[in-house]
């Protein structure tokens, strides 16, 4: 594998990259994690940096190095998305830091981690909240199926649209399709979208792995909004839920063409938004 920026070197890329007006950057994390900056802000979402055994690459950043989180969004709370092991780590290291979940997991986190629930946001569906010069636009997430709360109806699986100076970003969480999606997106017209291709099947499911939708699902979803990016995710971190992205690029090249830009993510190298 070949080298790439980890520890301090991939923070103070972080920390000393100042966007235009109407532009952004991520950073890939490797699995459906990403840093984002957007405004005058950074968001951390779905940052997954435990040491966990079995994981193929290893975290990129120690948390205490994340000294600059505004935003830290967990899009559900499996292990690799909101990662408790280091949520307080973070939240230590960036005081300020808000903390945004789906709604149901508004109560158990604060209480299990032992952080202030003053630092929590919840979302949900078609809610919009404002921070830190940010707009963020909650989209539910069918991982496999949409997922309310049975008490509150509220989602538990959660993506989130990202806004700021024309500028947006759709991290999906982990999703597959469903009815009402494109309609959605297409109100909220990203800029960039980051979108799983893991795929599923029977055997992962009797595992309990939950599915994604598949490098085809995902692409025609990108191609039907048509961003000025699409970058595809979760797909390198566990051996038995892997996918290769290239067959994800050549899909979105061959159907779509010059009318759909797609990017392999490099762990973290800077992926330039292009402005709307």
């Amino acid at each position: 594998m070949s080298r790439h920026p980890t520890g301090p070197e991939l923070a103070a890329a972080i920390r000393a990259w100042r966007p235009l007006p109407g532009h952004a950057a991520l950073w890939w994390l490797g699995q459906h994690g990403f840093v984002l900056r957007l405004g005058s802000a950074t968001v951390y979402i779905d940052p997954f940096l435990s040491d966990h055994g079995k994981r193929r690459v290893p975290p990129l950043l120690d948390p205490a190095l994340i000294t600059d989180a505004d935003i830290v969004v967990g899009t559900h709370d499996h292990r690799d998305h909101i990662d408790r092991e280091i949520w307080p780590l973070i939240a230590a290291a960036s005081p300020g830091a808000v903390f945004v979940v789906p709604h149901p997991a508004c109560a158990a986190l604060p209480r299990d981690l032992g952080l202030d629930p003053r630092r929590f946001r919840g979302l949900d569906d078609g809610e919009v909240l404002d921070l830190c010069g940010l707009r963020l636009h909650g989209v539910a997430a069918a991982h496999e199926f949409l997922s309310p709360d049975p008490e509150s109806g509220r989602q538990r699986f959660m993506g989130v649209v990202v806004e700021a100076g024309g500028c947006s970003v759709y991290h999906s969480g982990d999703t597959c399709l469903y009815e009402g999606l494109h309609e959605r997106l297409r109100r909220l017209g990203p800029t960039a979208m980051l979108i799983p291709i893991n795929g599923r099947d029977a055997e992962r499911l009797a595992r309990n792995c939950i599915g994604n939708m598949t490098f085809q699902e995902a692409a025609d979803l990108a191609g039907a909004i048509r961003p000025g990016l699409v970058v595809p995710t979760h797909f390198d971190m566990f051996l038995g839920n892997m996918e290769d992205p290239r067959r994800f690029a050549d899909y979105v090249r061959v159907k779509y063409g010059d009318s759909l830009r797609s990017l392999i993510p490099e762990y973290g190298e800077r992926i330039d938004v292009p402005p709307p």
